[in-house]
């Protein structure tokens, strides 16, 4: 079969990587998939000629609003896969969630990573429960064995003498959504009163306003350090040095960074949202946090935990919840 693979294709971005890990997969499984930017079209007549031109059998979306806008009216069947933003932000928007309800009427199936999310959009539109299936990602990572942990430290002007060194890593496109300025202050504050404690912020400029107002916070706050974007293979090398990784995110749909740190067997702190309680049970799996104060508390309990060592043997269960691309999506038409 050969299929055609809409998404935001932004590199270092959740949606890029699990637009690769599907393309992968399908390809696996004997299929031809190729992978189309949704932000290289305007308008369903484009991928209309697309598809007539390159004879594509079938389409899959990632995002209903962004990919799914653009396979209105297919002359082919497409399935949805949700995104995040999309039922988590976009639906607030009346003439998108009209848009959006018009796509999943015309799909022949939807998947959401997650039963809250597909919850959501059933609930949005009841008609379409029936089509919606819930399918976790698939994660599998590769750090890479050429990685120089203390180069990266020099790099974020991170002192390397200081003893029992506490970097969390917190990793997202800067944009409003992934609210990476919402634990600035208190990781600031913990870093005055220990100045072992570091917390690095890396991730593509989605947003450039956004990632000006960033750089500004990150000068005038000591202890936080903004990184540049990193190869996926040294990202995930990092991930596995670091102490912790962080998400303090308003919205996810399933954050495919703290799967691949939970794959890498690295503690994950993070908001208490839906898409994130739906994969970590708090203090069992990982810590889930309400507000910056819930955080700072938290580490009082970080520092006693019952194990009296170190975080990463409290988390070592995360490993468990990891689930590798033996399968990732099965494609019915």
């Amino acid at each position: 079969m050969r299929l055609l693979l809409l998404a935001c294709l932004r590199a270092q971005t959740g949606n890029a990587t699990t637009a690769e890990r599907i393309q992968s997969h399908l390809h696996a499984a004997g299929h031809i998939c190729v992978l189309k930017d949704a932000f290289r079209y305007e308008s369903p007549a484009e991928i209309a000629n697309l598809t007539s031109a390159d004879k594509f059998d079938a389409a899959l979306a990632i995002h209903l609003y962004k990919g799914g806008r653009l396979l209105q009216g297919s002359r082919i069947p497409f399935g949805i896969i949700f995104g995040g933003t999309d039922i988590n932000e976009d639906i607030k928007c009346e003439e998108k969630r009209r848009v959006m309800g018009e796509v999943l009427g015309e799909a022949r199936f939807a998947v959401a990573f997650t039963m809250k999310m597909k919850e959501l959009a059933a609930t949005e539109w009841p008609d379409t429960r029936k089509k919606i299936y819930v399918q976790t990602q698939g994660i599998k990572t590769t750090p890479s064995e050429t990685f120089d942990w203390y180069r990266f430290l020099q790099n974020a002007d991170i002192p390397t003498d200081t003893d029992n060194l506490h970097v969390f890593l917190l990793i997202c496109g800067l944009r409003r959504v992934k609210d990476p300025l919402y634990l600035v202050d208190v990781f600031s504050e913990w870093h005055r009163k220990d100045p072992s404690v570091h917390l690095g912020i890396i991730g593509p400029a989605v947003d450039p306003h956004f990632t000006n107002e960033v750089k500004e916070k990150v000068k005038r706050a000591p202890g936080i350090h903004l990184l540049q974007e990193m190869p996926q293979d040294d990202l995930h090398a990092a991930m596995k040095r670091c102490f912790a990784v962080v998400n303090s995110s308003i919205s996810e749909g399933m954050s495919a960074a703290i799967l691949e740190a939970m794959d890498l067997d690295t503690p994950v702190l993070a908001r208490n949202i839906p898409g994130n309680a739906a994969i970590i049970k708090h203090k069992d799996t990982g810590l889930l946090f309400s507000d910056p104060q819930s955080l700072m508390s938290l580490h009082c309990w970080i520092c006693n935990c019952p194990d009296a060592t170190t975080l990463e043997h409290l988390i070592a269960a995360c490993l468990l919840l990891t689930l590798y691309c033996d399968y990732l999506y099965t494609v019915t038409m």
